[in-house]
Formats: C-alpha cells, structure tokens, sequence
C-alpha cells in the first residue's frame, strides 16, 4: 500500500450529499478482485452518457460534458472535496479502489459511512473529516478559483488552504501510524512476525499433540 504523508493537490469538488458507494462504483463492475483498472468506471452513471459494460472499450464511449471530474478544470485533481455521508450504501471495497485508480489520494468531506471511511485507511487513501461550514467555505473557493489547490498533510493532521488558512483534523492515531507507513491489515500483521513465528514454535513445544507429525 503507499505510504501517506502529505499532498499538495487540486481539488475537485463533488457537490452531491449522500453519495453511495454504487454511484461511486457500479455492480457491474465488481467482477475482479485486482484492486486495480476500476479508475476508468468511477462515477460511471455520471461521467458517461451511454450505460457502461465490463470490459468495454473506455476511449468509444462518450462522455457527460456536464459532470465535475470531466471539466478541463479538474483534470489532474488528487483531493475529492465531498458533501456529508460520502461512500454510504454497500460496503464494497471496491469504491476506493476505484477513487485511488483514478487517482484521488485525499477526499474532505463533513461526514463518510463507518465501512467506506474504512476501506478508505486500508487502501492509502485519507478520508479527511472538517466541519460542514469549513467544508461550505473550501467548495466556494473551489468554484471561484480555477486551479485551487489545497496541501493536505498527514503529518501534522492539517488541510493548508492557499490563502493560508490552517484546518486541523482529527484521526486515529493508529490508522494514522499505518497510513503513514504504507500498512494494511496484512502489512501491519506482518510486522509482528518474529514473534507470530516465537509463539508458534512456543506452542509446538507445549502441545505438540495440536500440530500433528
């Protein structure tokens, strides 16, 4: 998983509340458990103007001129600024690998559903809590700044607008030290190793009658 630290992004904002993750990705596409190619298909009722299909050709397919994340403007953009309850409805985990393989590092929002806020910290990607009225002021700046861009930094648990304002946000402290060192569940089991392999051999010892020949 990559580390995160810190970004200095542009920032797309993503005005809707209540976002689910079906929005965010659509059934369709959950067939593959690769984590990766799902960027094309986010968002994918609303970035297309045709019905997508697995394994289509993306480059025929025509695009909603209208959607946020198909704006020049936005082109390029790491930090997803979201309304209240973002990645609520089912808890699949493809919906933030579909945010990351787009290319998101960071979303800001009021609020997420528990499971998506989740998968979010398992996958390298910092779900970003600051207050509904903070949030309000980022989405007027977006719109009326093109190119706005907003440091968000891990590190210091700070979102640093370009006008110098200084948001702090809170984050557990244990999903912050794996975020920060790049762990999942795995990595992060896999770093008690030596003593998983201490206490196994431990056990032969004691009750060698639980391992078999």
């Amino acid at each position: 998983m990559q580390p995160f630290t810190r970004i200095e992004g542009l920032v797309a904002p993503l005005d809707r509340p209540n976002v689910d993750t079906d929005a965010i990705i659509p059934k369709q596409f959950l067939k593959s458990i690769r984590r990766s190619g799902f960027g094309p298909n986010l968002f994918d009722e609303w970035r297309y103007l045709d019905v997508g299909q697995p394994d289509a050709d993306q480059s025929a397919r025509v695009l909603n001129p209208d959607f946020v994340l198909n704006l020049p403007r936005y082109q390029g953009a790491s930090v997803l600024l979201c309304r209240e309850n973002f990645g609520c409805g089912s808890s699949r985990e493809h919906a933030p690998w579909a945010i990351a393989d787009f290319g998101i590092r960071a979303l800001i929002a009021p609020s997420y559903a528990d499971i998506f806020f989740s998968n979010c910290c398992k996958n390298g990607l910092l779900p970003v809590v600051l207050p509904a009225d903070v949030v309000d002021e980022l989405f007027r700046a977006v719109a009326a700044t093109p190119g706005y861009r907003l440091t968000v930094d891990l590190t210091t648990s700070e979102v640093r607008t370009p006008e110098g304002q200084v948001h702090g946000f809170n984050f557990n402290p244990a999903l912050r030290e794996r975020l920060l060192q790049g762990l999942d569940d795995i990595g992060a089991t896999l770093a008690y190793a030596a003593d998983i392999r201490a206490y196994e051999e431990r056990r032969r010892q004691e009750a060698p009658w639980l391992f078999g020949r």
